[in-house]
């Protein structure tokens, strides 16, 4: 497969060493054994920002990705694995929100086509998503460990991603791939509730309003948004397994793939992974 280059011409090497330099100066100061979290802000607004914190390095850093069809709880996985392994949560989604609500902000060239086609509502492409990270791998290449959420999505992605660390003589420690039943997916999904005015989310089971259908936040109206009604989730189930397949696959393929089965508590998953994670050799 032929490298990745970004539009500028210049080779990812060329992007990831000014990154690198600027991060090594920032641990100097901070100090290696600091507690402190990563405020993920080159990867929130792109190579000419710098985070201002940065988690200490580690002899043996994890390097996770994270699958998993939406409902599974893939999002709330990724938050406390990064707090318990110190690693910096690189979600794509997060990126693009950002970029979203920061409309006067200095965009990538890769950015502004992927907002272009987020404003159309369609799909940003594999090739803009991956210079996008292309730009952020300083992210990937040079941090205490990471776990990647929403990317890769696709195996071209996967491909590209497993070319750019090997270069840099780096590998994954496992991707995880959080399983539940289509049924029980559905029973999470389509019992969400979203207030018309704050957006505020609750579920009918799980997170119940204290007044049917009224949002304890501001008192505006609850409802069933059309993506969380049961025909549209097994739409986007659907969709989900058919593109996903071969990533699993490839991931299995390669040894790294550690199935994750995502049921109970949020507390009981995580436990659950750090136990499939000790089972492994570090990388």
């Amino acid at each position: 497969m032929s490298a990745v280059v970004p539009k500028d011409g210049l080779p990812f090497s060329s992007h990831v060493t000014g990154v690198t330099a600027r991060r090594a100066l920032l641990r100097r100061f901070v100090g290696m054994n600091a507690p402190i979290k990563n405020d993920r802000i080159a990867w929130l607004q792109g190579p000419s920002a710098n985070c201002t914190a940065l988690p200490a390095e580690r002899k043996h850093p994890w390097r996770l990705i994270l699958l998993g069809a939406p409902g599974v709880g893939k999002g709330t996985q990724a938050e406390l694995l990064t707090e318990r392994l110190g690693a910096c949560h690189l979600s794509t989604g997060d990126v693009f929100r950002a970029a979203a609500k920061c409309s006067d902000c200095d965009q990538s060239p890769a950015m502004r086509v992927a907002l272009e086609y987020m404003r159309r509502g369609d799909l940003v492409p594999d090739s803009t998503v991956w210079e996008m990270v292309l730009e952020r791998s300083g992210c990937i290449l040079d941090c205490g460990g990471f776990v990647l959420d929403g990317f890769p999505r696709t195996l071209g992605q996967a491909e590209s991603l497993k070319e750019l660390m090997e270069k840099e003589k780096l590998s994954l420690s496992a991707v995880l791939n959080y399983e539940l039943p289509v049924n029980e997916i559905v029973r999470r999904l389509s019992g969400r509730r979203t207030c018309e005015q704050c957006k505020s989310v609750f579920h009918v089971t799980e997170r119940p309003p204290k007044i049917a259908s009224v949002c304890d936040r501001c008192g505006g109206r609850l409802y069933q948004r059309e993506d969380d009604r049961p025909e549209s989730i097994t739409v986007r189930l659907n969709a989900y397994e058919r593109s996903t397949a071969p990533l699993i696959q490839f991931y299995e393929d390669l040894g790294l793939l550690v199935r994750i089965v995502a049921k109970g508590s949020p507390d009981e998953i995580m436990a659950q992974t750090m136990n499939k994670l000790k089972e492994r050799p570090p990388h």
